[in-house]
């Protein structure tokens, strides 16, 4: 991988670094909680590109709970990563839906455990109220908490098209209902996204860049066996980005953020055994390095062409 002699973006890894003075990695976690876009509160289809299991671990299946698969996550990371403390990050499906006393519960079983500083929990903007973000608040006080809303596009359109159960707006009201609580707020946007051109993207880009959001993760969609999206490429009614084309607007997109958001994710870490394309799409070393490797060239850096 490229090596940064200048720094081109704010990344995550650094930041956590700033913060606690060591490597800090996330632990998966998978909770068995559901989605209102699956268990027929909005629908029962999912988004178009959402395999049965979401972005989950299966762990929940075999059994584990919070704490076991956190003690596991420590020992294979420490050994891994040399990490020294750790977010629990709740990723499987929409991890704010189910009764507070249920999630109080999940995250405190996570806080408990030592060396654990902090939470990052993934969700969809429809899925918190006031109570939730209350019991956030608390935590952080004394933790890192972030909360991680999944848009996916500004495009409205869009997100009717892969079935998404939410507007732009809903992001917007979600965001703002967080501000000011000490939560940290993470926006996940997918580029690539069906019928989506380059400036559609860009869009996006510009959409979230002034709405004080102080982190993103962006995903390279991809096609996962089983899924809507499987059914519409195996029909050639939907075309993968090629690996040149996603870095060339990963780099715009990096351009058009404030250079204080804090980069979580610059693509997709699809399963070899789910993924139907692309194939470059588990390359992402190679696209890690693509990426720095072009905004080198360029010359560029996250908040170049930020809007002021």
């Amino acid at each position: 991988m490229t090596k940064n002699i200048r720094k081109r973006y704010n990344d995550f890894n650094s930041y956590l670094r700033s913060i606690f003075g060591c490597r800090v990695q996330k632990i998966t976690i998978d909770a068995g909680l559901s989605c209102p876009n699956r268990d027929g509160s909005i629908s029962r289809g999912g988004c178009i590109y959402c395999n049965l299991k979401g972005s989950g671990t299966g762990a929940y299946e075999k059994g584990l709970s919070v704490t076991e698969q956190i003690m596991q996550g420590k020992i294979a990371l420490a050994k891994r990563y040399k990490a020294k403390k750790f977010l629990a990050y709740f990723q499987s499906f929409s991890n704010t839906y189910a009764p507070i006393d249920t999630l109080k519960n999940l995250y405190e079983q996570a806080l408990a455990i030592e060396d654990v500083v902090g939470l990052s929990i993934g969700t969809r903007p429809d899925c918190v109220d006031n109570p939730i973000l209350e019991l956030l608040q608390g935590y952080a006080e004394n933790h890192l908490i972030w909360i991680e809303y999944g848009l996916q596009s500004a495009n409205d359109s869009t997100l009717s098209f892969i079935n998404r159960g939410h507007d732009f707006e809903c992001f917007k009201q979600a965001v703002d209902a967080t501000k000011n609580r000490g939560i940290k707020i993470c926006a996940h946007v997918i580029l690539g996204l069906p019928n989506e051109k380059k400036a559609h993207m860009l869009e996006t880009a510009d959409a979230i860049a002034g709405l004080g959001i102080d982190g993103i993760k962006i995903h390279l969609l991809y096609v996962v066996k089983g899924t809507k999206l499987d059914w519409l490429y195996n029909r050639k009614k939907y075309k993968c980005l090629e690996q040149e084309e996603y870095v060339d607007i990963v780099c715009d997109f990096i351009e058009r953020i404030p250079k204080n958001m804090v980069i979580q994710r610059l693509t997709g870490d699809p399963h070899p055994e789910e993924l139907v394309a692309p194939d470059w799409s588990i390359k992402k070393a190679e696209t890690l390095a693509l990426i720095n490797e072009t905004l080198e060239k360029r010359d560029s850096w996250q908040g170049k062409w930020a809007v002021r």
